[in-house]
């Protein structure tokens, strides 16, 4: 049966490894974990910004972050945004998933959220079906810019 608790730093290389999982992370992350144990370190300073781990038998099968956001638009509504959303490869397909946002939905109303809001890539075939099937509508365009 799989626990989701808040992720410790000693699970950082575990998290790292479901980031690089895929074509796109493959891409993009680093084998150097001295970054993102600064950026654990970070988050953990920053208050309401929590990276969450899926543990199943020991092992760290899923992983997404949690951040809180308060803002004036929609009456004020406090916000939850899930980011770095990965379910191991080889466990896909087990509700895994399905079992983690409900895990994210159950936080966020306990931090007083009306709103859970995500971004993911646009190549994203497979999750953007999966996000639909959890209730999530695509109701905005995301833009980025590369500040590096």
């Amino acid at each position: 049966m799989i626990r989701f608790r808040d992720a410790t730093r000693a699970d950082v290389p575990a998290v790292v490894a479901l980031l690089t999982d895929d074509a796109l992370g493959a891409a993009r992350e680093s084998d150097d974990m001295a970054p993102y144990l600064a950026a654990f370190d970070a988050m953990r300073a920053e208050g309401g910004n929590t990276l969450i781990v899926g543990e199943e038998d020991g092992r760290i099968v899923a992983t997404y972050q949690l951040t809180f956001i308060s803002g004036l638009s929609l009456r004020a509504s406090r916000r939850a945004q899930v980011e770095s959303v990965r379910v191991a490869f080889d466990l896909r397909g087990r509700g895994i998933g399905a079992a983690m946002f409900a895990d994210a939905e159950a936080r966020a109303r306990a931090a007083g959220c009306r709103l859970m809001q995500l971004t993911m890539n646009a190549t994203r075939h497979d999750a953007r079906r999966f996000y639909e099937s959890l209730g999530f509508t695509p109701s905005h365009i995301g833009f980025k810019r590369d500040l590096s």
